[in-house]
């Protein structure tokens, strides 16, 4: 059954990478957003304890989603990617956030065939966890698991499941000049403020003896 033509379209989750030389992003739309989205905080206590009630930072964050690729949609138009690769581009666009760039390990082999001690400092992409307007948190990526579940004649995947594990990385991961901990923090202090619309006032819980 279609939907309501008037329904509003639903935003398309995504992952940024944002390349420390590059003019412009690299944006990894998801073709449906998972069904579930699984988040784990992990408390920093101040003392450790376990009455702690007071925190040293931001939590440590944990995110894992399970996205599907499927090339069904684009085989029946005939697209001419889909037949020649599958969704080949898809997974590898997913895949090469893990990745470091092929240019900096040919040229750390060339500084070592040249018996240099310095190899190139890594240093990656920032990437965006991208779930609607309120939620672009900066992460990185953790776990990363493909199950390919069908395949072309020539053995090209045409369907997958991708799980990937993601951890938050917080203003006490990234230094003050990365642009990630401004993006974490414009996240925690939206945070606060729909805390607020959240009202308890109504609660019976007494505040005196």
């Amino acid at each position: 059954m279609s939907a309501f033509p008037r329904s509003p379209r639903t935003q398309q989750g995504a992952l940024v990478a944002i390349e420390p030389l590059a003019s412009t992003p690299t944006t990894v739309l998801f073709q449906y957003n998972p069904h579930t989205l699984t988040r784990q905080l992990e408390a920093r206590g101040a003392d450790g304890g376990p009455a702690a009630t007071s925190y040293t930072g931001a939590p440590v964050e944990t995110i894992n989603v399970e996205v599907e690729l499927d090339a069904t949609d684009a085989l029946e138009v005939q697209d001419p990617t889909a037949l020649a690769l599958g969704i080949h581009p898809q997974l590898a666009a997913l895949e090469r956030l893990v990745y470091p760039p092929s240019s900096r390990v040919i040229a750390n082999v060339a500084l070592a065939a040249l018996g240099s001690i310095e190899v190139i400092p890594p240093s990656g992409p920032l990437i965006l966890f991208v779930w609607g307007v309120k939620r672009v948190l900066p992460v990185s990526i953790k776990q990363f698991s493909v199950t390919e579940e069908a395949h072309d004649p020539n053995l090209n995947p045409i369907r997958a499941r991708v799980s990937l594990g993601l951890r938050v990385l917080s203003t006490d991961d990234l230094g003050p000049l990365n642009r990630g901990h401004d993006l974490f923090l414009a996240h925690q202090v939206a945070k606060e403020v729909m805390a607020r619309l959240a009202s308890v006032s109504t609660l019976p819980i007494p505040l005196s003896r």
